[in-house]
């Protein structure tokens, strides 16, 4: 089995075992995991919401499907012990010194986002750790035109999220339609870069696409921001790239 295939396995296997298996005690921190998102937010020239939900949602993909994660070390480690417990992503702020600092730590860059290998909250290194988790939001923008041949994240605008909880969620559904597809699947998408088209719709709406075929839809867990099983976003695989029957 190849590395990306391997990543693959392992992202489908621990994320279709039975979800109330994955649990966590406040009291033990090294079973509360987290991937930890840094969005470079300069005061000159900051990124739009758009470019953060995208960046954010390539980022995450990424990193889960790196050859690093379908071999033994540190990356498949870290995302072992991820998967097996809740799926926690923090966003945090950085610009410029912190944004540079830390591009040396574990992870993967895509544009404005910088996504880690997961750890113990209580072990996410300093340079990480003391970046502002408030103050993600960025000024919306006109959405770009879609490109049919990408899948497509569906964000619940009606929840008012900021744009870094928004952004956490986007990770959470590029990480889900991977594990909903077939590897043969992943290796296209690959191919352009785990790209995706990103959509704020209304609630309405969202229900509209969680109804598309191979459709994932991702239900937050409610630690911050909203209720708990509220839906934050419908992943909508590109046409011809869902499992057969899903």
């Amino acid at each position: 089995m190849d590395s990306l295939a391997a990543a693959h396995s392992l992202l489908v296997d621990r994320l279709e075992s039975d979800y109330r298996a994955r649990t966590e005690d406040p009291e033990d921190p090294s079973t509360v995991q987290a991937m930890q998102l840094a969005i470079n937010l300069p005061r000159d020239a900051p990124p739009t919401r758009e470019e953060v939900l995208r960046d954010a949602a390539v980022a995450v993909v990424k990193l889960c499907l790196d050859p690093r994660a379908g071999e033994d070390g540190f990356w498949r480690d870290g995302l072992d012990r991820w998967y097996s417990h809740r799926i926690r992503k923090v966003a945090r702020r950085a610009r410029n010194k912190a944004w540079a600092d830390v591009q040396a730590l574990p992870g993967v860059t895509h544009g404005c986002v910088r996504a880690f290998v997961p750890s113990a909250v209580s072990e996410v290194p300093k340079p990480i750790s003391k970046l502002q988790v408030k103050g993600t939001d960025v000024p919306p923008s006109a959405p770009s035109p879609d490109d049919a041949t990408l899948p497509t994240l569906y964000i619940n605008a009606d929840l008012h999220m900021s744009a870094g909880k928004a952004a956490a969620q986007a990770g959470h559904g590029s990480m889900l339609l991977a594990a909903a597809m077939t590897v043969e699947s992943v290796r296209e998408w690959e191919g352009r870069g785990y790209l995706v088209n990103i959509r704020e719709v209304a609630a309405a709406e969202l229900a509209r696409h969680a109804a598309a075929h191979g459709a994932v839809v991702v239900r937050d867990a409610g630690y911050t921001e909203v209720a708990p099983g509220s839906q934050t976003v419908v992943a909508v695989p590109a046409p011809a790239t869902a499992r057969p029957g899903a």
